[in-house]
């Protein structure tokens, strides 16, 4: 069983800064963090939850949405099975809950939420103008 905690989320003004942290709990069927891609969603009008960000297992890759692209860096810990989503330049549009999401073995491009297989409660970020 695993179960992720998302943590960081805020109030920031239009421009700054905000790092929002997943911790992964638990392993189950000899699986552990590292064998993990990781995901960052949010949800979006007329979807459900829209990709913002993944990194794949070893961390030497990381996929991005162009809404973000150039403002947000995802990173992972896996000394502390933690993975990390940095937002800089942030917009009033950049406001949602932030969703951490794990796909076992997976891509960091995969962008459907329907292949990460477990999923945190969620972070809200409030951008304000």
């Amino acid at each position: 069983q695993v179960l992720l905690e998302e943590s960081g989320g805020g109030l920031v003004q239009a421009g700054g800064s905000l790092t929002v942290s997943c911790t992964f709990f638990g392993s189950g069927f000899g699986r552990s963090f590292n064998q993990y891609a990781m995901g960052w969603f949010r949800p979006a009008p007329g979807k459900d939850r829209e990709f913002v960000s993944a990194i794949n297992w070893s961390g030497s890759n990381t996929y991005y949405a162009d809404s973000v692209k150039g403002r947000f860096t995802i990173s992972r810990d896996d000394a502390k099975n933690m993975v990390y989503l940095q937002m800089n330049s942030l917009k009033p549009e950049d406001t949602a809950v932030y969703y951490c999401a794990a796909n076992y073995r997976g891509s960091h491009l995969n962008t459907d939420q329907m292949t990460y297989e477990y999923w945190g409660q969620g972070t809200q970020v409030t951008v304000s103008s």
